[in-house]
């Protein structure tokens, strides 16, 4: 410091106000919690509407959908085996005998329950009317006690309905011969869609990805084709083997219980496992009902007791062991698909949506994981 000078004063910046409210945007007085959450619910509202726009086309076009579907189904079970007949035989030739030979399968099948249905049809009318006796025996005992008059009410009223509904159920029938009339056109068109499936499914693939998406795009979505064939094809012939399986296990034990109609309900059984979580109680249900009114209790306790194996065996062992590779979903995933499905398309949407969940689950890992 030198003499005779004034002191250093120091200098302050006056402090720079804070905005207030007003200064500052939307975006700063938003969490940013909320912002992400706003982000993704219009990005889900964007994507529900697709969705229901594609079913809503899906509803118009059930039929044909249906078809497409059965002949993809079909597809995966039988190019395996086309395959393998095309190390020895033309490729169109391997094609036609591995769907006939299916057909004929199938058919003989059919034959072979319908001629034991119609074989045992007095039997079974007989053991039947001694079955509802003893149902109405057993409900008029405890814990039910309901009266014999009430049993006869109710017969009556059943009666009633019947004749009151002539009208109704006939016109019923009508339309019921309209949808046999649509089911034969759908699985004409699915086995005709087959034959090209599986005949060359990845030309008309590869013809399809080159005519709708541009060169930058075709590398990813080829990727995501064929993921989404992968999970799909594995899921068909999962469930077959399940629904086999399960199949067998009912066969035998209502054949060794004696139960009536044990092929028909074995039949019933294969094709409701197609339903995970819901058809095979069902048609073990029905099982039950059968083996009541055709051996008695003791019959339908063993049959429902079956229904509770299979069930644990279904949902603890085969499920994981067989689908574990093919459908990485969780269970809450399946029960939710399962019953929206139901919702959306009844037992078709019910038998369709664990199977499009998946590859649609397939689809998006695979666009989303970086090719190697």
């Amino acid at each position: 410091m030198v003499l005779g000078s004034r002191p250093a004063h120091s200098m302050r910046l006056p402090p720079r106000p804070r905005p207030g409210p007003t200064a500052l945007g939307a975006a700063g007085r938003t969490a940013p919690s909320l912002r992400v959450a706003a982000a993704y619910a219009w990005r889900l509202i964007v994507v529900g509407i697709v969705v229901y726009g594609v079913f809503t086309v899906l509803g118009r076009f059930q039929l044909v959908a249906v078809a497409l579907f059965l002949a993809l189904v079909v597809t995966s079970l039988l190019r395996p085996l086309a395959d393998l007949l095309d190390r020895v035989l033309p490729r169109p030739l391997s094609v036609a005998l591995a769907l006939v030979g299916s057909l004929l399968f199938l058919f003989g099948l059919l034959a072979l329950v319908g001629s034991a249905v119609a074989g045992e049809s007095t039997k079974l009318a007989g053991e039947f009317r001694g079955g509802v006796h003893r149902i109405e025996l057993w409900l008029t005992r405890p814990p039910f006690r309901i009266s014999p008059g009430t049993l006869s009410s109710l017969q009556g009223q059943l009666v009633d309905y019947l004749n009151t509904h002539r009208s109704r159920l006939l016109s019923s029938a009508v339309s019921g011969l309209g949808r046999v009339v649509e089911l034969v056109t759908g699985g004409v068109l699915a086995l005709f869609s087959s034959l090209f499936f599986i005949h060359s499914g990845e030309n008309l693939w590869a013809w399809a990805r080159d005519q709708l998406l541009p060169s930058s795009a075709r590398p990813g979505w080829d990727r995501a084709g064929h993921a989404a064939w992968r999970t799909f094809a594995g899921y068909t012939r999962g469930i077959i083997i399940v629904a086999a399986t399960n199949a067998v296990l009912v066969g035998v034990v209502l054949l060794v219980l004696r139960v009536p109609l044990a092929l028909p309900l074995t039949l019933l059984e294969f094709f409701a496992t197609f339903v995970p979580l819901v058809g095979s109680p069902v048609a073990l249900g029905v099982a039950t009902v059968v083996a009541l009114a055709g051996r008695g209790p003791l019959t339908a306790l063993a049959v429902l007791t079956l229904i509770v194996v299979i069930g644990q065996l279904e949902g603890h062992v085969l499920h994981p062991l067989v689908l574990s590779w093919a459908v990485r979903l969780h269970p809450l995933v399946v029960a939710v698909s399962v019953i929206s499905g139901t919702i959306v398309g009844g037992v078709i949407g019910a038998v369709v949506a664990v199977p499009l969940v998946s590859v649609v689950w397939s689809v998006l890992r695979a666009l989303r994981t970086a090719p190697a």
